[in-house]
């Protein structure tokens, strides 16, 4: 067998693996930027015990943010733009309060940066 022959099967069953990989579900999860590190760290304390834990025993659950970026308007009808997340968040709505205050510039950007992700978790290689 030649050398060109070799390399072309081998390439061939390269590829062969790669679709099988990718036709079992195999999808790679890059790792949280820093910034998208800061802004879990800032939803885990500062979100998530309503809007994940409702631990306060709401009797209205809070939206899901899992997905908030992922349509085009926001649970209320209003765009899901950054502007509207940063306005709702420091102004509040309905019975979540207002968090003027209590975000710098830096942290609301890094909030949304992960809000972004779809509140992805931390992963290191395929899932």
């Amino acid at each position: 067998m030649g050398s060109q022959s070799a390399i072309c099967i081998a390439a061939m069953a390269g590829i062969s693996v790669l679709t099988a990989l990718g036709l079992v579900g195999c999808h790679f999860k890059p790792s949280l930027t820093t910034q998208e590190r800061a802004g879990k760290h800032l939803y885990d304390v500062r979100c998530a015990h309503c809007h994940e834990d409702n631990d306060l025993a709401l009797k209205k659950m809070p939206p899901n943010l899992h997905a908030v970026f992922a349509q085009p308007t926001l649970p209320s009808g209003a765009p899901a733009s950054d502007a509207e997340v940063q306005r709702v968040v420091l102004a509040g709505k309905g019975m979540m309060p207002s968090f003027a205050g209590r975000f710098t510039g830096e942290q609301m950007a890094a909030l949304l940066a992960y809000l972004h992700t779809g509140l992805r978790e931390e992963s290191n290689g395929p899932s």
